[in-house]
């Protein structure tokens, strides 16, 4: 099912795979209760075959081979240098591994990956028509999931594979649990009206706000290679495992871990300005003739506000006046992450 046929079920024009054109919905009571909504910027593939496991191993920055079935695990894919070419969310069933990317990145990321595979027994097919991805939270969502899913995941991170699809249950936004549900495609149109009947449609960036309050960064097109996994935190959120083998980067990633501080980190504030968007520049206005950092990721917090992850040095966070787009912009408002940053030298254990 392509995005033209979503659109004509929906009755919504599907440009970037998102709904955008509803008020911000997440200090609503009635949003709290159940929503839904569409996350079509991202996308799935699989991989399959007796190698999947080890070679996927080679190539990520987390362990594939001891991966169980049911937790939901983060990996960076980096360049040589350590750059990050995209961030995946990735788990597995009885025979295949599960991939998810920035939908805009997926079929180039795919590529290139099958580049790497040569002689080794590993197919990868790409998802992103057969699996429509959607976004729900709280008490109603999960009551409408207990009608499709014999059991829903209890804690977040953790994916339950059934008939009706793939659910995997994410950070909970406050007291909201979040769930994203990977629907086939020849059940989406059934799906959507059940949805319709019960919840509360909601922009795409209500559902993503939950993942930024939480700390975890997304790579996407607009940011790749502009970032070694530690400058977003992505070790902090389960994306590194510094005791495994070697993959494209791991020696930049573990000089960055073990050798000297970490200079440069995420951190999360809100900012009196829409329209923001990932890879944009901060400025320090104490140095304006160049930037700072840039934004990870950005969703619309109001109609007059946004939340964002800000990358930059450590020096310049503990400064404070950092500006969006330029050095007379708009002003970062510091939040308290969920998480807790040690700029300090680490030493392997």
């Amino acid at each position: 099912m392509n995005w033209q046929d979503i659109s004509a079920i929906t009755e919504f024009d599907f440009t970037s795979g998102r709904i955008t054109h509803l008020a911000p919905q997440s200090d609503n009571a009635d949003w709290a209760q159940g929503f839904y909504t569409v996350l079509g910027d991202m996308a799935v593939f699989s991989a399959t075959g007796d190698d999947a496991a080890s070679f996927l191993h080679g190539q990520l920055s987390n362990d594939v081979e001891r991966l169980p079935q049911g937790p939901v695990r983060r990996a960076a894919y980096c360049t040589a240098k350590g750059r990050m070419i995209t961030s995946f969310s990735y788990w597995k069933n009885s025979d295949t591994i599960y991939l998810q990317c920035d939908a805009n990145q997926q079929p180039a990321v795919q590529k290139r990956l099958q580049m790497f595979v040569l002689r080794s027994k590993v197919k990868l097919a790409s998802l992103a028509e057969s699996l429509i991805p959607l976004g729900l939270g709280g008490a109603k969502a999960e009551a409408l999931l207990t009608t499709y899913f014999v059991a829903l995941p209890a804690i977040g991170e953790h994916v339950h594979d059934a008939a009706n699809g793939m659910l995997l249950r994410h950070e909970d936004a406050g007291a909201v649990a979040r769930y994203q549900w990977l629907v086939p495609a020849d059940q989406f149109a059934a799906v959507w009206q059940a949805l319709k009947n019960t919840l509360v449609l909601s922009n795409s960036s209500d559902w993503y706000l939950g993942d930024i309050l939480s700390g975890v960064s997304r790579v996407v097109a607009a940011t790749q290679e502009v970032f070694v996994p530690q400058m977003i935190n992505f070790e902090l959120t389960g994306g590194v495992n510094f005791r495994k083998g070697c993959y494209p980067g791991q020696e930049i990633v573990a000089r960055s871990q073990y050798l000297g501080k970490l200079k440069r980190r995420s951190f999360l504030a809100s900012v009196a300005a829409t329209g923001l968007s990932a890879g944009q520049e901060l400025f320090n206005p104490a140095s304006p003739e160049q930037p700072c950092g840039h934004i990870v990721n950005a969703e619309l917090l109001n109609a007059v506000e946004s939340l964002l992850l800000a990358e930059m040095t450590m020096a310049d966070a503990e400064q404070g006046d950092i500006r969006v787009g330029a050095a007379d912009g708009p002003v970062l408002q510091f939040r308290e992450l969920p998480y807790v940053i040690h700029d300090i030298t680490r030493t392997p254990e």
